[in-house]
């Protein structure tokens, strides 16, 4: 029977749950945003401009996270900024880049992701068993600092002993680096340690890689089968139970 002491959760689609729908609606409105922020110093630009921009700013970082790093939140803004004119970060007003940067962020709470009804309470009975928990996390569009305050408004946050944001740490799932820092916060090693996520590249084969034990939650539909799990679970829900049966198991 495995050892363990530590479970590490992912965020997007384990503990909160987004959709398209939403993900374009906050993409809107930081454009909106900027629109408007740039409109104030003079400068006019549609909203195609803005958009291609900002899809230019996803496929940079998505180019930088092949090689598992990643950028700071800052650092992505005004990527996205210089790719709606070169140098243009440089040129605007301090009050005008902290405009964009604001509502960069601040969109995510506009339309929010939903939280995983069963993730408050399996949190806590992961916490009432004794296991110290850690998130490892990769952001997207959005900083760290706000996953953080969402978690607090839904008493999430408190559960964990570490917290890892790809944008702070500058490193990116499936990073090893980025999962043995995470355990040496939570003074552990990776035989003593579970991860569970819901996507095979990022949260499987990353835990797999830094050597912990890792557990899918869902079918993973669309995914190239590039790693296996020791567990599977179909909804969060079924984890506490699904971690009784496996460690009676292994």
């Amino acid at each position: 029977m495995p050892a363990l002491d530590t479970i590490t959760f992912d965020l997007w689609q384990t503990l909160i749950i987004d959709d398209r729908e939403r993900g374009r609606a906050r993409t809107q409105r930081r454009l909106d945003e900027a629109k408007d922020a740039l409109a104030n110093e003079g400068l006019e630009f549609s909203i195609d401009e803005l958009r291609e921009a900002y899809r230019g700013c996803f496929r940079a970082c998505r180019a930088i996270h092949k090689d598992e790093r990643d950028v700071s939140f800052d650092e992505q803004v005004r990527m996205f900024i210089d790719l709606i004119d070169d140098g243009l970060s440089s040129r605007l007003a301090r009050e005008t880049v902290e405009h964009i940067t604001y509502w960069y962020a601040e969109a995510f709470f506009d339309y929010p992701p939903q939280v995983d009804p069963a993730s408050h309470d399996v949190l806590q009975e992961m916490s009432r068993r004794g296991y110290r928990l850690g998130m490892i996390s990769n952001t997207g569009m959005t900083p760290g600092t706000v996953f953080r305050r969402f978690l607090a408004q839904h008493d999430l946050l408190d559960f964990f002993h570490a917290l890892t944001f790809s944008d702070e740490v500058r490193l990116c799932k499936p990073s090893s680096e980025m999962f043995h820092m995470t355990l040496d916060e939570l003074g552990t090693s990776p035989g003593r340690a579970l991860h569970l996520g819901d996507h095979i590249a990022n949260d499987i084969e990353g835990g797999n890689r830094a050597g912990m034990w890792t557990a899918l939650l869902g079918d993973a539909d669309g995914q190239e089968r590039i790693a296996s799990p020791h567990v599977h679970v179909q909804t969060l829900g079924e984890w506490p139970s699904a971690l009784d049966a496996w460690l009676r198991e292994a």
